[in-house]
This record gives structure tokens, sequence and C-alpha cells, in this order.
């Protein structure tokens, strides 16, 4: 085999080990931290507010003198909660619209498929702020607000998989048998749209997390005084203005680099369960 080939997949192997090290590594903290390390979110030590980064406080201390590593870890995992919950709620509700849409077909599926179409063309952030202010600050009402505003796309795929199995001749066969259309789409359809609902779900994990930091940062996700991602960014604005970085600094790498850590994995398994891009990396 020519270096040429081994050169991609080599960076593809590396690509999946970060990735991987990355996500095992975010999960462990949002576990052993908050058991290890409780944080007080209300507690304020005006005596060490600003410190750089120290061996006492590895990412220094914000305005008021929280450590910023430990508020970037608990923020972390409302994030991570966040994302993970409002992506399943998301792909259940895309999944089960997308697969009813396909398998009816004929004017239901139009007419479904029409809805899809008003949501879409209502930007997310927009919806999901129109949705969050109808209730009090909270973790809740950003899950629903990103659930309720993220599983068009999910639909729209579960439909293409629906309409394509459709087609095959096991599903010919099984209503040539006498199967009932419930049965049809039980046996055959669903698990055939599963791989690509799952990986719908994994792909909008990084997708709500960036949505929930985005409502914080607007002040309509969490209450201000919650360890959050984007609480932090918002409320470290002034301090980085008079020339101290960490506030800032931190919290956003605690951002980018899980969510893409978590995209990374999930196009490693869009390669492996679409048979024409797999063939193609193996030329």
């Amino acid at each position: 085999m020519s270096s040429q080939a081994l050169s991609p997949r080599l960076g593809r192997a590396l690509r999946v080990r970060a990735s991987a090290g990355v996500v095992v590594a975010v999960l462990v903290a949002v576990v052993l931290v908050p058991l290890l390390f409780p944080l007080d979110e209300q507690a304020v030590d005006m005596a060490h507010k600003l410190q750089a980064p120290s061996p006492a406080h590895p990412f220094g201390t914000d305005d008021v003198g929280r450590d910023v590593l430990l508020r970037c870890v608990y923020g972390l995992r409302v994030s991570l909660l966040v994302g993970v919950v409002a992506a399943l709620t998301a792909t259940v509700i895309g999944t089960a619209v997308g697969a009813a849409a396909g398998a009816a077909g004929g004017r239901t599926d139009r007419m479904v498929m029409r809805v899809v179409d008003v949501f879409s063309s209502v930007p997310h952030l927009l919806l999901g702020i129109f949705i969050v202010a109808m209730f009090r600050p909270g973790v809740w009402p950003v899950v629903v607000s990103v659930g309720l505003t993220h599983w068009l796309s999910t639909a729209r795929i579960v439909r293409a998989e629906v309409l394509s199995l459709r087609s095959r001749d096991f599903v010919d066969a099984a209503v040539s048998g006498g199967a009932s259309r419930w049965r049809v789409g039980v046996r055959h359809l669903l698990p055939g749209v599963l791989p690509q609902a799952g990986l719908a779900a994994v792909l909008m994990v990084p997708h709500a997390i960036w949505h929930e930091s985005a409502l914080s940062f607007l002040g309509l996700g969490l209450p201000t005084h919650r360890a959050s991602l984007g609480n932090m960014i918002q409320g470290a604005r002034g301090t980085l203005l008079a020339g101290d970085w960490w506030p800032t600094l931190f919290p956003g790498l605690f951002l980018i680099i899980p969510t893409l850590a978590i995209a990374g994995l999930a196009g490693v398994w869009r390669e492996r369960i679409n048979p024409r891009r797999r063939s193609e990396l193996m030329l």
C-alpha cells in the first residue's frame, strides 16, 4: 500500500484518537470534579479577584474572585446536559415526524413537509429566544427551546431514508405477504433509519451546546449566577477590554474544543454508515 494511501488513514486515526481522548477527558471531568470540588455559585472573594493563572488557580480567577477552571467545568457540565437531552428530544420528534411522513407518502407527506418548510424559514435562534422568553431562566426552558427548534433537519433526513427504503425489495416482499403498514414501518423501515437518526443526534449535540451558550450570553438562558459558559463569556467582556484575557479565553476554549471533538467522532461515524463514502476512502 502506498504512502499516499496511508497518509489519509493515519490522519483519520489520529483525529479519532484525539477526539475520543478529549471526549473521555470531558466526561471524566464533569463527573468527578463536582464530586471532589463542590462549587458555591454565589460565593464572592474580592481579595482574590482577577488573579492571573497560577499554580493555585491554573485558569486564574474572575472579577469576583471565583476560580475560572472550576466554573468552566461546571459550565461545561450544564452545556453537555442541555446538549444531550435537547438533541435526544429533537431526534425523537424528528424521527417520528420524518418516518410518519415518508411511510404515509402522498398528500400526508406533502402536508407534513410543508409544515417543516414553514418552521425552517424561521431562524433557530430567533424561535428559541421566543420560546425561552415565555419561561423563567433555567436549564429546562433552554432544553425545550433547543429540542423544539432542532428537529427539522432530522425529520428531513429520516423521511429521505424512509423513501429510499420503501423502494427496496424486502419491503415489497413484506407488503406482498400481507404485512400491515404499521408492521412494515416498525419491523422494516424504523430499524433502517436508526443509524441515520443516531448520527443526527450526535451531530446535534455541539449545535445544542452552542445554542445554549448563545441564549445564556444574551441573558435568556441560565440565571446569571449559575456557572454557564455563555454566562462566563458574557460577564468577562469588561475584563477583556481591561487586558484581563483569561476569564474570556478559557470558557471559550471549553466551548470550542469539546464541540469539535464530538463533531470529529460524528464525522467518523458518518463515514462508516455511508457506503459510498467508505468505498471512496478505501481507494
